[in-house]
This record gives structure tokens, sequence and C-alpha cells, in this order.
């Protein structure tokens, strides 16, 4: 029941109900002071009534509330407009991602278009003659392709980007014809394998003669030292990333998810973890571990997972992020914190 509140401080405890107040109806008027309205949850508070009583704490009888809790504070249950968010403030943030509860917003404030970044239109270009599908029966100089399917898989799953896949042999001419095509076609393109040293690495030549301007080749780290990312004018970004089954999903996770989600304005925060038990790594290289990361009395535990290298794919389900330890030094102990990237 709605009621004025200086009736209650003033000692009355029964009202006489003088009418309903529905969810929707327009706004009522309180009788007078001795009187008071059913009120139902997002009904419009009545004109003159200052306190919401709950039908918990009333009896009902004969056309009578009577009032059975002690304290009934000034504005009961009644929801102030503009106590949740004052108007003119910022309720999402640019750059926030559309979940649920955004959407549900929008539609609260009745905005029904929303200035949105576009989803990019991306190719994932698979390399080399040594690959053959995944419903192949492979010769032993063969493996099935399956770096494709891993990207396009985390692509989708992380950033709900859904990409295309195309597949270029071992040679030099095919490989520049098919790029040139792809670079007007796509402004972002992803290369798997055939951008290191080897006779038949074609791919960073075939990108200096398409005029794309690599930035870097090359990072001092283990596992994916030989990522190579460039740019062509405003409109394409290049990745290429080592043909490694490891290597080539660790540079994905630590370096070209991040910058599709800051492209998103979605940088987020750094994560860190505790290794749980001591590790050694003697080459100067950033080394990322492949690492379980769990929760353990309230504390982030990053557990070593280590497998048997770049070519070891099905030790990524053992795993579940890559914890990166610094080249400065060679021994990592039990207790120490260090920041990690997850992948599942």
């Amino acid at each position: 029941i709605a009621i004025d509140h200086e009736a209650f401080s003033q000692g009355q405890r029964k009202f006489r109900v003088a009418g309903v107040a529905a969810a929707g109806s327009a706004q009522q008027e309180l009788p007078n002071a001795q009187e008071c309205l059913e009120v139902m949850t997002g009904a419009i508070t009545p004109r003159g009534a200052s306190a919401v009583i709950r039908y918990e704490d009333l009896q009902m009888s004969k056309g009578y509330a009577e009032i059975i809790i002690d304290a009934v504070p000034d504005q009961l249950n009644i929801h102030q407009q503009g106590s949740d968010r004052k108007e003119g403030g910022s309720i999402v943030k640019a750059g926030q991602m559309m979940g649920a509860p955004e959407i549900g917003i929008a539609a609260t404030v009745g905005r029904s278009d929303i200035m949105v970044k576009d989803i990019p239109q991306v190719l994932i270009i698979s390399n080399g003659d040594e690959l053959v599908s995944v419903s192949d029966h492979p010769q032993p100089h063969q493996i099935r392709s399956s770096n494709v399917h891993t990207i396009k898989a985390a692509l989708k799953n992380g950033l709900g980007i859904v990409a295309e896949t195309l597949h270029l042999p071992d040679d030099e001419q095919v490989i520049k014809n098919k790029l040139a095509e792809k670079l007007e076609e796509f402004p972002i393109i992803i290369l798997l394998g055939g951008s290191s040293k080897g006779k038949f690495d074609f791919i960073p030549k075939a990108l200096e003669s398409l005029q794309v301007q690599r930035h870097f080749y090359k990072i001092a780290q283990r596992p994916g030292k030989p990522f190579w990312f460039g740019t062509r004018g405003d409109r394409n970004h290049v990745f290429a990333l080592p043909g490694n089954p490891v290597s080539c999903f660790m540079c994905l996770v630590r370096y070209v998810i991040p910058w599709f989600r800051s492209c998103r304005e979605d940088v987020g925060r750094q994560q860190f973890a505790t290794l749980s038990e001591d590790f050694s790594f003697v080459p100067e290289l950033t080394y990322y571990l492949q690492v379980e990361i769990s929760n353990q009395d309230g504390k982030t535990l990053a557990v070593p997972r280590t497998g048997h290298g770049s070519g070891d794919l099905a030790n990524l389900c053992a795993a579940n992020a890559f914890l990166e330890l610094p080249a400065d030094r060679d021994k990592f102990l039990a207790g120490e914190v260090f920041p990690y990237f997850k992948y599942r």
C-alpha cells in the first residue's frame, strides 16, 4: 500500500483502502492522509504518497490495511527517478562489447539504432605443399592442415570474427598473384607458415613486391620467433605467423587477438598468476610457458604443462594459457608472479 508517511509518523497504523494503482496505469492521487492505495510493483507512485509498505508487512481485513511493522522510513520502497543514473551521464562507454546487458540498456533508454564498429573481413591463408585436407590420408611426406582450423576457431570463439580461408602451394608466382588479388578484397590477412628463411618461403618477398611495408620480422621469444607484421597504407594489415602449431597459436593469442581488441578499444587489464613450481629456461629469450591457470584458495596459480615443443599441438589441451617469462634471467621460482595470456 502507498501511504502518506506523515500519518504513520503521527501514530496511524490502520488505513482504509481507497483503490488500486496498477502498473501501466496513469498516476493516481492519494485521497487523504487517512486512506491508502494498493500499489503494484512497477506502478508510478501516487501523488501525495511518501512510503510504500509490502503486503508481507500488513494485515488486510474488510477493506482496511493495518501496518504490523514498527519502522517505516520516509520514501520506503519508492524508487526515485534518476536514482540509477542521472540524465546526461554515461551508461555504456565507447568501446564496450554489446552483450546482453548492454542491449537491454539500449532498449531501456530508447536507443533503437547504435553506432558500432564493423566486424572486419579476415582471410586466413595456409601455405605449403606438405599440407593436405583434414579428410585426406596423408602420405609419409605430408601432414593434415590444422593451423588454419585452429586460428579460424580462435577468432570466432574469442572475437566473433568469421574468417575465410585459402590454401596456397609453394609456387612463387601463384603466391604473388593470389596475394595481390586478396589484398584488394580483405583488409586483414593472416598468413600461416612460409615466412621463414627456407628456399620455398616466398611470402615475405611476395609481400614486399606488393608494397606491403614490413614493420618487424622475428621476435626474441620462444616459441614463435619468425613472426612477421606489415601494412599497406591504411587499408591492409598483414600478419604472418610461424608454421609450427604451438608457435602459430601462441602468436595469435599473445599478439593478434590483443591487436583486434585494441582496435575495438577493448584493451582490458593484464592478468597475473603465481608460478606453482620452479622452472628454468636458459636461452636469453622471452619464454611463453604453457600453463594451466586455476584458482586455489583465492590465488591464481599457474601450473606448468610443458609438452614437447612447438609441434606438440595436443599439449595445448593440457594447458589453458601462456605464462610470459622475461628474457633477462634463466631461473623462475615457485611463488613468483608473471603475466599470462589465457586462451580458454
